[in-house]
């Protein structure tokens, strides 16, 4: 069997790792360009003229034409932490270069802190894939699938029905060889409506959307995509059809890290995260070695979430 140049790529090593941020220095001298690449600008007129000062130990900018004083963290998402950089940095390495998950549980470990403390940075951070990702518009060869988290409890109604159930659209674009390429996952029920909200956000007009029997995803041409619909007759010879390989392969895959990762977690309240940060990934999985700058950028410019903010539920039509 050929070698898989995806997952065989050296990615961003350990050892490399702590060269580039392995101090509060140079971790602040990295989130000060991913912030401000050209220079200070101040975030409330724009203006690139400051003066600095210090204030308990803490360098602060001060814009000459507004007076704004602003931090290195203020509006960014590590705004009011007082987590070192260094540990959120190696969150933010331990989270992008995993090949499956990293729970809290093992995050507290890593960064040597409470539990509280690990499940908040690990939620923060996943909230700025989440918004990075929330864009995100597949072309071409789209397969599309209907899936679900959760199920394990027993009683109450079964298959689609089940309110022991978490209902996504899992959605992989493709070459049209069917080699995947891109994907977006979307925790919305399974209804022509919602499919018609999804297809309107996340599938371009251009797009070729190939399905399995169920009739909700017809609603994807409203945005004037083709449907392919393609009958699959059910059971586990369904799941072989190579014309839906990429999709099956992803939710395999996806299945299979959050099982292997986590014991529990709250698949009605946060399953929108977990799916973004899978989403994240794997939309980045073709350069490993910068996947950690590139969500640092997204850092910096998400604006800060409040404890509260992150442990509120995503309002789900």
């Amino acid at each position: 069997m050929a070698m898989n140049r995806v997952q065989f790529q050296p990615g961003l090593s350990m050892m490399e790792f702590m060269d580039r941020y392995g101090s509060e220095d140079k971790c602040k001298a990295a989130l000060m360009q991913a912030r401000w690449p050209q220079g200070f600008a101040c975030p409330a007129c724009g203006r690139g003229v400051s003066s600095t000062f210090r204030r308990e130990e803490r360098l602060y900018w001060q814009c000459s034409a507004c007076r704004h004083q602003s931090s290195l963290t203020s509006g960014t998402i590590f705004q009011s932490s007082k987590l070192a950089l260094t540990r959120w940095f190696l969150a933010m390495h331990l989270l992008t270069q995993s090949k499956n998950n990293v729970s809290a549980l093992e995050l507290k470990r890593h960064l040597g802190v409470c539990y509280k403390t690990a499940w908040l940075v690990k939620h923060k951070l996943m909230e700025v894939m989440r918004l990075r990702e929330d864009t995100r518009e597949l072309d071409g060869r789209v397969e599309i699938d209907d899936a679900y988290l959760g199920g394990e409890r027993s009683g109450g109604k079964v298959g689609r029905g089940s309110e022991n159930k978490v209902p996504f659209i899992a959605a992989v674009q493709t070459t049209p060889e069917g080699q995947p390429v891109l994907a977006c996952l979307r925790q919305q029920p399974h209804t022509a409506e919602e499919v018609a909200i999804f297809a309107a956000h996340h599938i371009a007009p251009s797009a070729t959307v190939v399905s399995d029997g169920l009739w909700c995803f017809r609603a994807t041409q409203i945005v004037g995509a083709e449907h392919d619909r393609i009958i699959t007759g059910g059971g586990k010879a369904s799941v072989k059809l190579p014309q839906f390989k990429a999709i099956n392969t992803l939710l395999g895959n996806l299945k299979t890290a959050l099982s292997g990762t986590y014991h529990a977690f709250n698949f009605a309240k946060y399953a929108h995260r977990y799916l973004a940060e899978l989403q994240y990934r794997f939309n980045r999985r073709f350069d490993l070695a910068s996947i950690l700058a590139r969500l640092l950028r997204a850092a910096s410019s998400t604006p800060p979430r409040s404890c509260n903010v992150i442990r509120m539920a995503e309002v789900c039509r």
